[in-house]
Formats: structure tokens, sequence, C-alpha cells
């Protein structure tokens, strides 16, 4: 069986896709994220999740970058909210609703994210918005795998090493950029 993983960046995704490999799963990943603010951004976050698929010799499938429609159909009016509220999870709908779609379009059975994966990720609160979706007889299924276990997380920061992979520091949209700390000057206590 096939499965479209939602794929956020690539350091996710190269612990993903070799998990899903394993459960017997052919893999499709579908970089749907016009949640992340600039488009440079995107692009730098899309090549290196081609990194991940050329290694993994799976094939890789982006979405057009629609920063504006993500901005008026999940920011809009939840720009103060903090990180892991309900923007966040707004996002994980409308990012989980995209690669439905798109699994549903491509006959593709079933879907999943890399979004499970984080340690700074809700896995419950992602599986609840995935039963949220408007599902329609014949869509596909959303299986609900908990990329965190089997040491997840540490497999794909040794594989991301591996291969050279950019790790940012934030999801990608501009309501999640936490300032610097102020430094102290130097000589203070």
């Amino acid at each position: 069986m096939t499965v479209a993983l939602h794929t956020c960046c690539g350091p996710c995704s190269s612990s993903c896709v070799p998990r899903l490999k394993e459960l017997g799963y052919e893999v499709v990943m579908f970089f749907a994220n016009s949640n992340i603010a600039t488009h440079a951004e995107f692009l730098r976050r899309l090549a290196e999740a081609q990194k991940v698929a050329d290694a993994e010799g799976v094939k890789l499938v982006a979405l057009k970058y629609d920063h504006a429609e993500w901005r008026r159909e999940v920011a809009a009016g939840l720009e103060t909210e903090p990180e892991r509220g309900e923007r966040c999870a707004k996002c994980f709908r409308y990012n989980l609703g995209k690669t439905m779609a798109f699994a549903k379009e491509m006959g593709i059975g079933a879907f999943t994210t890399t979004l499970t994966v984080s340690p700074h990720k809700d896995t419950q609160v992602i599986f609840r918005e995935a039963a949220l979706l408007p599902y329609e007889p014949g869509a596909p299924k959303f299986l609900e795998e908990n990329f965190k276990k089997h040491d997840g997380f540490l497999k794909s920061m040794r594989r991301s090493a591996e291969l050279g992979l950019y790790r940012q520091k934030f999801c990608g949209c501009e309501f999640s950029v936490k300032p610097p700390k102020p430094r102290k000057p130097r000589g203070e206590i």
C-alpha cells in the first residue's frame, strides 16, 4: 500500500520515511507548507526534503506555495495565539487537508504526517485535527503513526547529520519565531 507523507521538512522526514518503509509502505512525500513565512525559507526546506527523497529513493511532490492563502485560511484572527495553541491546531488541519486531497487525487489509500516525530508537536492534537477533516466515501484513510516512538526523533537527528541537512529552529510561520534573548554585556554577572 502507498502512503502520502505530509512532509514538514527534511530532518523530520529523515526518520519517518524509513519507518514507513519498515512497515511495508511505499512512500510519496508531499511537501505542503504554505505556513512557512518566506518563499526563500520554503525553497530551502523543500531542497532539504528533496535530499531525503533522493537518499530514500522515494518521490517528492510539492504543493504550490501560497502563504497569503494560509494567512487567510489559518492565521487570520489567531496571530497572537501562543505556540501550540489554536493557530497550530488549525494549521495541522489545513496541511493534513491538503495532503488528504493530494492522496485522493493520486489514488493513494492512506496519508500521515512527519509532524508527529517532533517533541515540539502534540501528537494527540495532530490525530484530533486529522479526525476533524471532512471525510467522504473513497477518501484516503489517515494513518495514526506516532513517529516519536522507536526513537524517531533521535534517529531523525542522526540521519540529518549524516545527510548534512539544515535543521531549522522554528516551525516556519512568522508567529512562531521567538525573539533572541538579550545578551548581557561582557563583564556583567
